[in-house]
């Protein structure tokens, strides 16, 4: 790991991931969470804040990267909810079958690089009764910025630690063998290659 990739691209992607659209999108679907959460690519927690601690028991975060995990510590200490951190990555959850009330992933799908490998753990991992909860960035619907988005995902995904700025998002939960309940789309406020959001819930 370089120095780049240790000390500056997760300033980087902290300042990106936290500025107000993107807390906004976040707010919609994370209160939603309930009992035992598993969160895919948890980062340095910044979805923590957004969890109703009535309702969720405790948090299993997902991130393989100890410089991103170290960032949240502020976070996760003045939280009353448990947390705890697993390595390895999405696509080979060390978890037991059928575990989670609520699985969380948001603005990791674009990165991880077998989405659909990731999201048939996240359905191994969830119980018959829970749900996923999602919200990406993806692909847009005009065809001229799509072709935008594949233009500048050959730079963009070396320098945004992995980011594709246009996967199809619902179509890679369905290639995973899941039901979207309920999604939501449109563009937030950022460049139209970048900030296509799509957000729901999935069994």
């Amino acid at each position: 790991m370089g120095f780049y990739n240790r000390h500056i691209l997760p300033k980087c992607l902290d300042m990106a991931c936290g500025v107000k659209p993107i807390f906004k999108q976040r707010e919609k679907i994370i209160p939603r969470a309930h009992g035992k959460v598993v969160e895919i690519g948890m980062g340095s927690c910044l979805n923590l804040p957004h969890y109703n601690p009535e309702n969720v028991s405790e948090v299993i975060g997902v991130e393989p990267d100890p410089h991103v995990w170290a960032r949240g510590e502020t976070t996760r200490k003045a939280s009353p909810i448990a947390v705890t951190q697993i390595g390895l990555s999405g696509e080979a959850l060390p978890l037991d079958d059928k575990i989670a009330d609520t699985v969380v992933v948001t603005y990791a799908l674009c990165t991880i690089p077998d989405p659909v490998a990731a999201l048939k753990e996240m359905r191994r991992v969830l119980k018959p009764d829970g749900e996923i909860l999602f919200c990406e960035h993806g692909m847009a619907p005009e065809p001229g910025v799509q072709k935008w988005q594949g233009r500048i995902d050959k730079v963009w995904k070396h320098i945004a630690g992995g980011c594709h700025s246009g996967r199809d998002i619902p179509g890679l939960i369905k290639a995973a063998g899941l039901s979207i309940q309920d999604l939501d789309e449109m563009y937030i406020p950022g460049p139209k290659v970048l900030s296509y959001n799509y957000w729901g819930s999935a069994r």
